[in-house]
């Protein structure tokens, strides 16, 4: 059973209509000054995230459980940063069956937004589900192009403006230290073969420090966000589309996040942390 991708962003769709000057457009740097932008790469924390993850909302899916563990591990790697996230979700419906899920995804990305090497390895119930790895390389303008080696031989083209996950992350906390409460852009995960897609971030709250943190490397000023992903071109028809999925965070002005929530519509998983510990690295 793979999770239903249909959701309703009706709360989100509402904050859309913030006056244009508490956006942040799509582009390389998607309105960030240099400045910030290198300040807010300089600021992301090497670090292993652990989470713990649970079920949110049913919605009347017919789930009664979920149970499992996300690992994230991001790395500075000179140049670049690699990540690996390693998940494990078993989905328990109310008949008693359970389905397990596990996935392993890693990548290498840029820190100049040029280029990115990704690898997903999903099982379902011990089988191979779905494998997607690839190379996407990026010009200054944020156009380019994705060549899988798997599935062999396919060619995607990314849309200018297209943003790689980690520079996604520092724009993000970026916008929300700017006072912005939107963020849109495509984006280029390799968690598809399908290309790039539209996302909108919503970022409802940006809050400095308060009383004691559970963990050192969640310690400084925070934000919270929601980002929705959408077929590529469907959000721009009109803003009517719905997104496929959406993810809420917690994240902190060094990139590490405490807190996420994954909604696939039918229901939603939220995460806990339970580890967040620095990582060595850098040069």
């Amino acid at each position: 059973m793979q999770p239903t991708r249909r959701l309703s962003l009706l709360a989100a769709l509402c904050l859309l209509a913030v006056p244009a000057s508490a956006q942040v457009t799509a582009g390389p740097r998607a309105g960030v000054s240099e400045a910030a932008l290198a300040a807010g790469i300089a600021r992301m924390a090497p670090h292993r995230a652990a989470y713990r993850l649970d079920l949110g909302e049913a919605r009347g899916s017919g789930i009664t459980s979920v149970r499992g563990a996300m690992v994230f591990d991001v790395a500075d790697a000179c140049e670049g940063w690699a990540t690996r996230q390693r998940m494990t979700l078993t989905v328990v419906d109310r008949e008693g069956q359970e389905i397990e899920t596990v996935s392993d995804y890693a990548t290498y990305e840029a820190k100049d937004n040029s280029r990115l090497r990704f690898s997903l390895t999903q099982s379902t119930q011990g089988a191979v589900s779905q494998r997607v790895s690839g190379e996407a390389e990026l010009r200054p303008d944020g156009a380019g192009t994705v060549r899988f080696t798997d599935p062999a031989g396919q060619e995607e083209t990314l849309p200018a403006g297209t943003l790689l996950p980690m520079r996604h992350t520092v724009l993000a906390v970026e916008a929300a230290r700017g006072g912005r409460r939107i963020l849109s852009a495509p984006l280029f995960d390799g968690t598809t073969n399908e290309g790039a897609q539209d996302t909108t971030t919503v970022i409802t709250a940006w809050s400095a420090a308060a009383g004691t943190p559970r963990f050192p490397l969640a310690s400084g000023a925070s934000g919270q966000m929601r980002i929705a992903f959408f077929e590529r071109g469907g959000s721009a028809a009109g803003g009517a589309s719905q997104p496929e999925y959406e993810v809420g965070l917690r994240y902190f002005e060094n990139g590490v996040a405490d807190e996420i929530t994954m909604d696939f519509g039918d229901f939603s998983v939220t995460g806990r942390a339970l580890e967040l510990s620095p990582l060595p690295g850098g040069c």
